[in-house]
């Protein structure tokens, strides 16, 4: 198969879908790969260094897209390389369509085969391709917020640990899955008084196991929500669903009774965002002011260290990507129940549910789309 990578354009994105060791790899499998000049360079990596491994350079992002049939990215793609992606031809990156309407027609609109790392899944029900970024983000959400809480950024001027004598920083966390839980073990291990909200009782359990005592969990409601808000000096929202637009959990109300220059990181905002309040920001300018507290709603967080980002998401997309390489799109979908999940867009349909619902379009199978792609030799 013919695999490329191409230059990510997102603002301040420096991230690259395949590092050289996965051109080892791929080109060991039997394929051709090409890489756009200077992909790598914001992780400090030439293109000699994929030379070596035995990629092809392509000159052009238009070069690249002609010459492939997988392209292999990490943000979704941006109108530009939308409209050069065609008929059957398979783009693996992650997309988050649900707040993203105009993604979601362009992709449809190519009729390309569109498979989303966020909605890819385990046998335990995780998220293998969201997690390794997920844990950077969660870990650069208190390095964000501790630095807007200073003044000069326009935050209440509070240190995250305090000092002796003057009290630590109260930071709240909502939502205990992989971002929250490492935020709350950067946040913990900087001083502060840490706070983990979620819906799932098991998962506070966990927590509260995890940390032996060292922060508080309490069950998620409106009340506890707004009680919570009024008392933190920083915010940290972590909430996901699948696939689906995050839940609008912290509305315009709780952040009025706030304290003035507090702080709310929106590790959400890629999915819509989960405070009323929230828009997508980005490196470039990450924060706003809105009723008084400073919202850092960057959607491309993990962007900001390229290079431990980069090597962290290819460790666990390789397989994935060998595994589409090896047996073509169509079969390794219709073999792998839980790759399958991953599957977004096919030819002009939506084929994830949440997905689907989120945007108000009608909703077709992965199943369906798939079986007239693919006959076993076995099938008689």
């Amino acid at each position: 198969m013919r695999i490329g990578s191409p230059r990510e354009i997102k603002v301040h994105e420096y991230r690259v879908g395949l590092t050289p060791a996965g051109v080892g790899e791929l080109v060991a499998h039997g394929h051709e790969v090409w890489i756009e000049t200077d992909a790598g360079a914001g992780i400090g990596v030439s293109d000699e260094a994929y030379r070596k491994l035995g990629a092809q350079i392509a000159t052009s992002a238009e070069e690249l897209f002609s010459h492939v049939e997988l392209v292999v990215k990490v943000k979704e793609p941006q109108p530009h390389e939308c409209a050069l992606l065609r008929e059957g031809q398979a783009l693996f990156t992650y997309l988050h369509l649900a707040p993203d309407p105009q993604q979601a027609q362009a992709l449809l609109a190519s009729r390309c085969i569109a498979i989303a790392y966020e909605t890819v899944v385990d046998g335990h029900g995780g998220l293998p391709l969201l997690a390794p970024m997920s844990e950077v983000a969660g870990r650069m959400a208190i390095q964000a917020g501790a630095h807007a809480l200073e003044k000069s950024q326009g935050g209440i001027g509070v240190l995250l640990g305090g000092v002796p004598g003057v009290a630590p920083a109260e930071v709240l966390v909502i939502g205990g899955g992989v971002v929250g839980t490492h935020a709350a073990r950067v946040a913990v291990g900087m001083g502060a008084r840490v706070t983990v909200l979620d819906r799932s009782l098991a998962r506070l359990k966990q927590v509260d196991e995890m940390f032996e005592g060292r922060l508080v969990t309490l069950y998620s409601t409106r009340d506890a929500i707004g009680r919570c808000t009024a008392s933190a000096d920083l915010v940290i929202g972590a909430v996901l669903v699948p696939g689906a637009a995050a839940p609008r959990l912290v509305t315009r109300e709780h952040l009025r009774n706030m304290k003035r220059g507090a702080v709310i990181v929106d590790v959400a905002i890629d999915q819509g965002g989960c405070f009323e309040t929230s828009r997508p920001t980005t490196h470039d300018a990450p924060t706003y002011v809105e009723e008084g507290v400073v919202h850092y709603c960057v959607a491309n967080m993990p962007g900001g260290v390229a290079r431990t980002s980069t090597f962290a998401l290819t460790n666990a997309t390789l397989p994935f990507v060998l595994a589409l390489a090896d047996k073509g799109v169509a079969r390794a979908l219709l073999e792998d129940a839980l790759l399958r999940e991953g599957l977004n867009v096919h030819t002009g349909r939506i084929t994830h549910r949440a997905v689907a619902e989120s945007l108000g379009l009608e909703y077709t199978s992965a199943s369906e789309v798939l079986k007239p792609w693919w006959k076993h030799p076995d099938d008689h």
